[in-house]
């Protein structure tokens, strides 16, 4: 009967990596004083009847350490797409050149740096919850495990093994946060 709880440990691990994924793909829309393709993935554009996103109407360049480009291919799209980026909130002013859309990216003050580590660390905290609501699931089935009559060693050795794993992908977290925190103070 206790051969029927399965604790599959490859399982939580994958979705406890989806979790660090999430909070990678978060950071990097974090904009910090430096340029990067990946802050205006969130913009999308009205084109052809529906929303795209930016790299799906033109080439996104980064040429310098502070400055973004956007060659986009349909000249009718330009005004669209230099409009989707003044609204989308990055705090940038789009600059247009032909089809080419410049997006200088300025120096960040001290107190824009200290909101932005704010926010990554909340970003985070949320990747920490996550992993920890996965890690109760992992414990739910040992516990379930245990009513059905899994032998003591066995529990023990799942609950130590979610929680190394558990304790792993945390660790990581805190790194990532660590990084990115440096990064946005850097000056």
């Amino acid at each position: 009967m206790a051969e029927d709880i399965e604790i599959d440990i490859d399982d939580l691990e994958r979705r406890m990596k989806g979790a660090m994924e999430s909070l990678r793909s978060e950071f990097a829309s974090l904009r910090t004083g430096r340029a990067s393709a990946s802050m205006i993935d969130p913009v999308q554009v009205e084109a052809y009847g529906q929303m795209t996103p930016i790299n799906q109407l033109g080439t996104v360049n980064v040429p310098e350490p502070r400055m973004v480009t956007i060659n986009v291919w349909d000249k009718g799209m330009v005004g669209k797409v230099e409009k989707a980026l003044r609204e989308s909130g990055l705090g940038i002013n789009p600059q247009l050149n032909g089809t080419i859309i410049m997006l200088p990216i300025p120096e960040l003050n001290e107190e824009r740096r200290r909101e932005l580590t704010k926010v990554a660390a909340q970003y985070a905290e949320s990747a920490r919850v996550s992993m920890r609501n996965v890690r109760r699931d992992g414990m739910d089935k040992v516990k379930k495990g245990k009513s059905n009559g899994m032998p003591e060693d066995d529990q023990k050795f799942w609950e130590t093994e979610i929680q190394a794993l558990t304790d792993r992908m945390i660790a990581s977290v805190d790194e990532a946060l660590e990084a990115k925190q440096a990064e946005i103070m850097q000056v």
